[in-house]
């Protein structure tokens, strides 16, 4: 059984206490205390190995890890519940109705099969005679049509005059492709940049796959280097994006390691970092650096006077133009508070404090729920999130005194206090989001992708790989095809007016395409 950690005052000396066992006491307390931390930090050790990934509290889960010595502490996801906790239904409680058979989208192409009747069906068993068709059964399945590889060949037209000599031959243009005089079309290079960087499929898979549907050996370093030549194109495409961000009035930071190989014989990758700069519905930009020192945001956000949601890394301290306002995240305050609760479950400070920390999410939930625009999700803010933070912080200052500050618990009111006036900030700017999360959620893909392709292949190919991951994750943002974009835009971008390239940014392409 763990014990919460909390402060508790040396046992008072007694009167014929000798200065010895006095110390002997005060020994003993302090000691009761550092093994009531060592055990938190055992738990969440535990948990963070066999613990379940959600943060959502769950008495059955509780109980489970109560009685069960060896689970161990989890692995938190970045996605913490946005709306009310949800309480587990009374027995007496129906089950939920299922919802129904899911709608094929309607912007599917069709093709039609028409299943005629039985020839003994066709005839009317009473009186002999033909029968009419009157209508169909109608029913309709999602299919698939396995990827079929063919060999596009392009002929140009060579013209020359009959008439004379002088006129020479005029042939056709070529259309632009992203890889000239490559083996393979668009199509392929651009199937196996979505492929990686989409799809969290290595190129060496890849390969093997193209030779098995196809018959053609086509190494790894050449897919490698169609993708390195897309991410050399972007990478323009990627600045404008981030000047994009930075004359707007509100960006949500964050940054993810990623390991890459530095070719120095010494036989270890360098851990580097993708920071990630997105704004909410909008679109975003991944910035490589090798450090994950300060100069990174500052550099990005150099002359940035909006609104800045970050975590509580101190790297985004003192960045920006001379107008930054810094706000931080609820979601990481409650994640703290939360596994304060996960290392000791007996006590329910930190367990209050998330449940109240997520009816401050549930305001946000209401208003989504009802559409509400920023100016009206602010009224009901002010209305019911205002009174709600003095009780959160109240509860926080009357913790304070009881938490041990090595503690799980402890550590939790000191980084939310410390943040306070920038968590207050969704009181002052209305489109200003309660948490980082869609920042956090733009980092998934990247780890997915280190878990399969490993690492980045070089500090020179960092640039164009983060150029990629704009694109992609800015497509998925604003809910387009990646393909069709990179479709759209790739064959002939080396060439194009650096002044252009503001038209050719996802966001600029879904409002001309849509």
């Amino acid at each position: 059984m763990f014990l919460p950690v909390a402060i508790s005052d040396p046992p008072s000396p007694a009167p014929n206490d000798s200065p010895e066992v006095v110390e002997l006491k005060r020994q003993l307390h302090w000691a009761h205390l550092k093994i009531q931390v060592l055990e938190e930090r055992l738990r969440l050790q535990r948990i963070q190995k066999y613990g379940p990934g959600s943060e959502k509290l769950s008495d059955r889960q509780l109980e489970l890890l109560e009685l069960e010595p060896g689970v161990s502490n989890l692995e938190v996801q970045a996605e913490s519940a946005r709306g009310p906790l949800p309480q587990r239904p009374p027995r007496t409680e129906r089950p939920r109705r299922h919802p129904g058979r899911q709608q094929l989208p309607a912007d599917l192409p069709r093709v039609e099969r028409v299943i005629a009747c039985a020839p003994e069906q066709c005839q009317c068993q009473s009186c002999g005679k033909a029968m009419t068709v009157i209508g169909y059964e109608t029913g309709e399945q999602l299919d698939v049509e396995p990827a079929k590889y063919f060999v596009v060949v392009t002929k140009r037209e060579k013209r020359a005059c009959q008439h004379c000599e002088q006129g020479g031959v005029a042939s056709a243009s070529a259309p632009a492709r992203i890889i000239e005089k490559g083996l393979v079309s668009d199509r392929v290079v651009i199937d196996t940049v979505i492929s990686k960087y989409s799809d969290h499929l290595p190129l060496y898979r890849q390969s093997v796959m193209l030779e098995r549907e196809t018959g053609l050996a086509i190494s790894r370093a050449t897919l490698d280097g169609w993708v390195m030549t897309v991410g050399g194109l972007l990478i323009p495409v990627a600045a404008v994006i981030g000047r994009e961000l930075v004359c707007g009035s509100y960006i949500q930071a964050d940054e993810t390691p990623v390991d890459v190989q530095m070719h120095d014989r010494r036989g270890k990758n360098h851990q580097a970092y993708l920071w990630q700069y997105g704004r909410p519905g909008a679109s975003v930009v991944f910035d490589f650096r090798l450090r994950r020192g300060r100069d990174g945001p500052q550099r990005f956000l150099e002359g940035f006077n909006g609104v800045l949601q970050t975590d509580g890394y101190a790297a985004y301290d003192k960045i920006g133009g001379p107008k930054l306002v810094h706000a931080a995240c609820w979601a990481h305050a409650r994640r703290k508070f939360f596994e304060a609760h996960q290392v000791s479950p007996g006590e329910g400070v930190a367990k209050g404090i998330v449940l109240l920390i997520d009816q401050l999410f549930g305001i946000d939930a209401e208003a989504r729920a009802q559409n509400l625009e920023f100016a009206a999700r602010d009224i009901l803010r002010q209305q019911q999130a205002r009174p709600l933070l003095d009780t959160i912080k109240q509860q926080i200052e009357a913790a304070r005194g009881q938490a041990l500050p090595a503690s799980k618990l402890g550590g939790a009111i000191s980084y939310t206090l410390s943040l306070w006036e920038k968590l207050k900030r969704f009181l002052d700017y209305p489109e200003l989001e309660l948490s980082n999360n869609l920042a956090e959620n733009s980092m998934r893909g990247i780890a997915l992708g280190r878990k399969n392709w490993i690492h980045i292949g070089s500090p020179q190919a960092g640039p164009r790989v983060a150029a990629i991951l704009s694109v992609v994750e800015s497509c998925r943002r604003l809910r387009i095809s990646a393909r069709e974009y990179l479709a759209s835009v790739l064959p002939g971008l080396a060439d194009v007016s650096i002044h252009k390239l503001a038209e050719l940014t996802p966001a600029v392409w879904a409002a001309r395409n849509r």
